[in-house]
Formats: structure tokens, sequence, C-alpha cells
């Protein structure tokens, strides 16, 4: 079982260099989120990103714990289960008993985001650099297309 005097002082840079990372691109998307006054905003997109980073970055120091690849499974899989909380506390209905289905584009918002936490914690910067540019560029820019 590892502990702190295990982590090398490249170790301790690198998480920190990897949560700032995190922090941030979760912030930034959140922070559009809010603008468009959506229940998830600055706080959640953040800590989707940061939960992401850590739960990717512990089998890298300890691969005997648990594969990469059955945290990525498992994180994608319980983004899932938020993304669904955000589509049912923002649906409705309205007064013809029609279920209005809202929250999509929020949902999304949270599963790219987790997407964007794995990228930074398996160490893929390019991939969480631009992903986040696409990212933010669907939500402030194309949104202005939609009718």
């Amino acid at each position: 079982m590892p502990n702190s005097s295990s982590f090398s002082l490249q170790d301790w840079i690198t998480i920190f260099f990897n949560l700032t990372c995190a922090s941030l691109i979760g912030g930034l998307i959140g922070r559009n989120r809010r603008r468009e006054n959506k229940p998830a905003g600055m706080r959640t997109h953040m800590l989707v990103c940061l939960g992401s980073t850590m739960f990717v970055m512990i089998p890298f120091h300890d691969p005997h714990l648990i594969t990469p690849s059955q945290v990525i499974q498992g994180v994608a899989q319980g983004i899932g289960f938020l993304g669904a909380g955000e589509i049912l506390h923002q649906s409705d209905v309205n007064q013809q008993g029609e279920v209005r289905i809202k929250g999509l584009t929020s949902a999304a918002a949270i599963w790219a985001t987790a997407a964007l936490g794995i990228a930074i914690g398996a160490g893929f910067y390019p991939i969480a650099l631009l992903g986040s540019m696409f990212v933010l560029f669907v939500l402030e820019v194309i949104h202005k297309f939609e009718p």
C-alpha cells in the first residue's frame, strides 16, 4: 500500500499540475453552464473533472490496485447517473400533461467534463486542451445557431 513517502517530488508536481488543470477546465465549463442558469455550475463541473482526474491517476501510481481501463469504465458509468439526475431535475410536465425533456446539454457537458478529467489524469494533455476548447466552442458558439 503506497504512502505519501513513496511519492517523489516529480509525482507531487504532476499531481498538483493535473489537479490544477482539472480545476481550471471544469471551472470554465461550469462557468458557462452557470451563465445559462443551469443547476450544475462551476463547483459541480470542477468536482466532476477533479474526481475523474484523481480516479484515473490512482492506477498509474499503483497498477496492482486496478487497471486504468476499469477506472475509466467506472467513471463513465457513474457520471451517467449524475447526468440522468440533471435531466430529471430540469425536465417538467406542461399543462397538457406532456413531458418536456430538458437538461440534455447540461448532462452532456458533465459527461464531457468527466472525459476531460480522464484525459488529464492519464497524462493526455493535448486531448484535454483541445477537447476543452471544443467543448467550450460548442457551449459558447454553436448554441447561438440553434433556434
